[in-house]
Order: structure tokens, then sequence, then C-alpha cells
């Protein structure tokens, strides 16, 4: 089935369709979604962090809005703040973290879309991590050992 771009608005601070996901704590807001594209808002408080992973069939992108992000990308660390655009080709290991004393936001895309979306859904108020996992790499993002985090 073919998910074509509905135009329009999504508003600061609302999810589309008015949804909006807790992964692991962290609040998630889809803003836009179809075959080729899935754009979504996160907000994560100091502490919070989506550890290193992979997607193999997605090129992902950040648009750091507020505050600041320590980003793992590809085996090295890095610093993205407010205004920073992050571009993290598929195949290529990353991951994100709030490291700092202040809450970060962020706006989220992959191209194209492919099954993030239904993880998403999949993950709202999941909070096994070891089905996080499972669900995950059911939806073509692998997570890396822990040790791939320091």
């Amino acid at each position: 089935m073919t998910k074509p771009l509905d135009g329009g608005i999504t508003r600061n601070g609302d999810g589309y369709e008015a949804v909006e996901w807790n992964i692991l704590g962290q609040r998630y807001f889809p803003k836009a979604e179809c075959d080729s594209s899935f754009a979504f808002e996160t907000n994560s408080d100091p502490g919070q962090f989506v550890p290193v992973h992979i997607h193999p069939t997605q090129d992902e992108f950040i648009l750091v809005q507020e505050g600041q992000l320590e980003l793992k990308l590809d085996g090295k660390w890095t610093t993205a703040k407010a205004g920073d655009l992050v571009r993290m080709p598929r195949g290529v290991p990353h991951g994100y973290f709030n490291k700092s004393d202040k809450p970060a936001r962020a706006l989220f895309w992959v191209s194209p879309a492919g099954k993030l979306p239904d993880l998403f859904r999949t993950l709202h108020d999941m909070t096994d991590i070891a089905a996080v996992v499972a669900a995950s790499a059911a939806h073509e993002v692998d997570f890396l050992p822990p040790e791939a985090n320091e």
C-alpha cells in the first residue's frame, strides 16, 4: 500500500493527528509521514538517550531545535547545538545522548520512512528493554552492544 504525503501544517508542540508517543520516557511527536519520509520531534530531558544503533535501509537527519545533544556517530563523539543539522547515512552506527543539565528538543527525519513509524507505534509505553530491542530489530533498527555507547 502506498502512503502519499498529506499536505498541511503540524503545529508546534503537537503531533500529526494529535499523536504523542512515550518512547522509554522521552516524548516523541510524529510531524509527517509518507512512504518517502518520516519526520518526528523528540523531547529529551537531561540524562535521556537513544543507544547506538544502525538503520540499514534509511538515511537519518537531526535538526537540533533547543539545547544540545552529544552524538556518537560512526564511533566518534561530537556535539550538536541548536540550529545544527546532523546527517547520518544508512548503515552508520549512531546514538544520541542529552548529557547536559537542560532539556533538548530536535526534529528528526528518515528517508525512506520504512518501518520506523510502525516501530514507534509498537514502542509507545513499552518498558521491557529486551522487548524494545527485539521489536526494533523486527522493524529494521539494530542496536549495538552496550559498550558501543562508551
